[in-house]
């Protein structure tokens, strides 16, 4: 069997970090979406979505193919299910199509004709920005006993200061000294080569991914997921940060993702509470409006190749588009449109010149390319969002 994860209808309300990516590449607990789905199914997946994406994620159609909603977070009922799918079958959560089966070359497809399996067991579903950080507690247990399963941790350093050791992984190459985790709260993962510095304190659900490093004296509050070859630290609390991003300096972040390449000068602060105690509303693309979130806390949601100065200061409910550069005293606007350069005193255009010139250097530091697909990604996300930057 074919799988192929599609976008779904969610994917203008995952906005900034759908630009540059599908729903199935948003990571949440220690995987991303689609490496749940891979693990589960054992079986490789491409991708349906936005043309300008599908040179990099490309679709394979095959003779017989189950197209799946990658805004939904896989369980073994339900790929049970998935895998016993036959033609003209879907499953539904409700009104919304979960998958369904189809042969190679079949267009003009209505469910609605569709035999409808109805799923009525509990399922994660990743349909707005602050589910990446509202369930990263839920989908980092869910990732831990999948990674740990019938495996044996790497020895704990008795260096360390540890609460429920039954609770924490070590992959090969971890390095960890003198550093205190309590994971009785949830599960500590750290991965692959990642390392934890001395003098950090840790309160789990933490997933520190392949190559990542928690520096010096780094203060944690799960659930918070730091993703591969990323760099953190200071105080972090409830927070996502996808990959190659860093926060390596004091400052707080809290109830906040941060998608690939960005990276927090030292001393940057977010609010994550309003002083009200209101509930926090949130720029959504869709509409062009600020959207109630049902949270009380909430953060910064920042896009890929973001960059702020030193002593940035961000209010609750801050969204930052892709390839932003902020800088300066204080607070900038609660929506920083993509390609934007400044701060609170105002914001020019920031070039794609100037921009992909930034790019290569932070992406040769990693010894990665910064490709001519790369750079056709963000020149169409430059275009798409050029409505939101004041000429």
């Amino acid at each position: 069997m074919n799988y192929i994860l599609f976008d779904g209808p969610a994917r203008n309300q995952l906005l900034p970090f759908t630009y540059t990516r599908p729903v199935a590449d948003i990571r949440v607990g220690i995987l991303t979406i689609r490496e749940k789905w891979e693990k589960h199914l054992l079986a490789t997946t491409t991708t349906v979505t936005e043309e300008y994406l599908s040179v990099k994620w490309p679709m394979v159609e095959m003779e017989a193919n189950v197209m799946i909603n990658a805004s939904f977070c896989p369980t073994e009922v339900l790929v049970t299910k998935i895998k016993d799918l036959k033609k003209n079958q879907a499953i539904f959560k409700e009104e919304e199509v979960i998958a369904f089966f189809i042969e190679e070359g079949q267009e003009d497809i209505d469910l609605s004709t569709f035999d409808a399996i109805e799923f009525e067991d509990q399922l994660m579903i990743i349909e707005h920005t602050w589910d990446i950080f509202s369930k990263n507690g839920e989908a980092i247990a869910q990732d831990f006993e999948l990674l740990t399963k019938d495996r044996t941790s790497q020895t704990i350093s008795k260096s360390n200061n540890i609460i429920a050791p039954e609770n924490i992984f070590l992959e090969e190459g971890a390095k960890m000294e003198f550093a205190t985790l309590n994971a009785s709260a949830g599960p500590i993962y750290i991965g692959k080569d990642a390392e934890i510095m001395e003098g950090s304190v840790v309160r789990g659900p933490l997933a520190l991914c392949d190559n990542a490093t928690l520096k010096l004296a780094t203060k944690i509050y799960g659930p918070t997921t730091v993703g591969p070859h990323s760099k953190v630290g200071g105080e972090v609390n409830n927070s996502v940060l996808f990959g190659y991003s860093n926060k390596g300096h004091d400052g707080f972040l809290g109830n906040s993702v941060l998608g690939e390449w960005c990276n927090l000068g030292a001393d940057t602060n977010n609010s994550n509470l309003k002083n009200n105690y209101a509930e926090v509303r949130l720029w959504d693309y869709e509409t062009e409006g600020f959207a109630k979130t049902g949270l009380q806390f909430c953060g910064l949601m920042m896009g890929d190749h973001s960059k702020c100065g030193i002593n940035t200061m961000f209010n609750t409910g801050t969204v930052v588009g892709v390839n932003a550069n902020i800088f300066g005293s204080g607070f900038p606007r609660n929506f920083v449109p993509s390609y934007s350069w400044g701060g609170h005193s105002g914001f020019t255009t920031y070039l794609t010149k100037k921009a992909f010139e930034v790019c290569k250097v932070v992406m040769s530091r990693r010894k990665l390319e910064f490709t001519e697909v790369d750079q056709s990604i963000l020149e169409h996300v430059f275009e798409e969002t050029k409505k939101y930057r004041r000429q």
